[in-house]
């Protein structure tokens, strides 16, 4: 009836209705995984452009371009969009592919479904998370 009953209206009671809902539910919603994505401005001399393309590539990133950037003769910024998950190392990997110089800076863009080998990766780490 919604009201509350000493006899079985304990914390332990809500929560084990609570788990037995999300249970049943959860596969009825048809969830979906969703992961951030990044919009990422990469500044490389130009000698190196080619090779910050591979690294961004690599990363599952997709190029939205690149050209000279302003004020810095010699030297290109490539604009890209890569999943976060992908930036772990990103300036290790841009520093040793660039001499030392390469440099990026980054903000959200938006979320975006996962999907394929990659979620299947996620739903299987966290089913042995659980496991224990």
């Amino acid at each position: 009836d919604g009201q509350f009953h000493s006899v079985d209206s304990s914390d332990m009671a809500f929560k084990q209705a609570a788990m037995l809902g999300m249970r049943e539910g959860m596969p009825e919603c048809k969830p979906i995984l969703l992961e951030p994505v990044l919009k990422v401005s990469v500044s490389v001399p130009c000698d190196f452009t080619s090779k910050a393309q591979r690294l961004v590539s690599g990363r599952r990133g997709q190029i939205l371009g690149f050209d000279a950037k302003p004020g810095w003769k010699g030297w290109d910024e490539l604009v890209a969009r890569i999943p976060q998950s992908e930036m772990h190392d990103l300036i290790i990997d841009l520093r040793s592919a660039t001499l030392g110089v390469g440099t990026f800076e980054w903000s959200f863009d938006h979320l975006q479904e996962l999907s394929g080998k990659v979620a299947a990766d996620v739903i299987a780490a966290r089913a042995a998370e659980l496991k224990g």
